[in-house]
């Protein structure tokens, strides 16, 4: 079974990328996914959170706002809120490839944010990284609630440049040229993979 890596800066289009990629019948495993559940009512990482940041659980789900408030700009409790949640979703991920293991799948695909800064991309046979024009990219996120010039620089000096993930990538798709030119490239990329010597014993897994 061969993984893909999917990664990208924010405001790229991973998101569409990946739904593009289940169009496809490629399984992918989004990691901010596998976060949602994890903080919401009966999530694993719930009690972990409450106990690290008292005041951001309410009836039983964590209240991402405050929750966001209190690590945003401080490096600390940044780190502490990814040693709980990043252990948690690796073993969301683990169970994702067991089971597409089991169902006999030729090609999945790893949602991962900070794929490249996290070492992700050792974990994969290939990466695909989303781009699109440095203007596209922020307008995309200034467009969602809450967003602000000065938050977007915090999470973009957390990001490795996106200059240095296409050089890095394997597969590079262009999201700021309409959704059937990044289609036509994510069928590339999945031809390709196709056509690959399968590098991982799906038994091993």
């Amino acid at each position: 079974m061969i993984i893909l890596g999917l990664t990208g800066s924010i405001g790229m289009g991973k998101t569409s990328a990946a739904n593009q990629l289940r169009g496809l019948g490629i399984p992918v495993h989004d990691a901010d996914d596998s976060v949602h559940r994890l903080l919401k009512k009966g999530g694993a990482a719930v009690p972990l959170v409450e106990k690290a940041f008292p005041g951001v659980v309410f009836g039983g789900v964590v209240e991402r706002s405050r929750l966001g408030a209190r690590v945003f700009g401080d490096p600390q409790a940044l780190k502490t809120l990814e040693n709980i949640l990043h252990p948690l979703v690796r073993a969301d991920e683990r169970r994702f490839l067991q089971r597409a293991n089991r169902q006999g799948k030729k090609i999945v695909a790893l949602d991962i944010p900070l794929l490249f800064e996290t070492h992700g991309d050792k974990r994969v046979d290939a990466v695909a990284v989303v781009t699109c024009p440095a203007f596209l990219q922020e307008q995309r996120v200034m467009a969602r609630h809450g967003m602000t010039h000065g938050k977007l620089e915090v999470i973009r000096d957390r990001q490795m440049s996106d200059s240095e993930k296409r050089r890095r990538a394997d597969f590079v798709i262009p999201t700021g040229s309409g959704r059937r030119r990044t289609l036509r490239m994510l069928q590339a990329a999945v031809a390709a993979l196709r056509l690959a010597a399968p590098k991982r014993n799906r038994s091993s897994i």
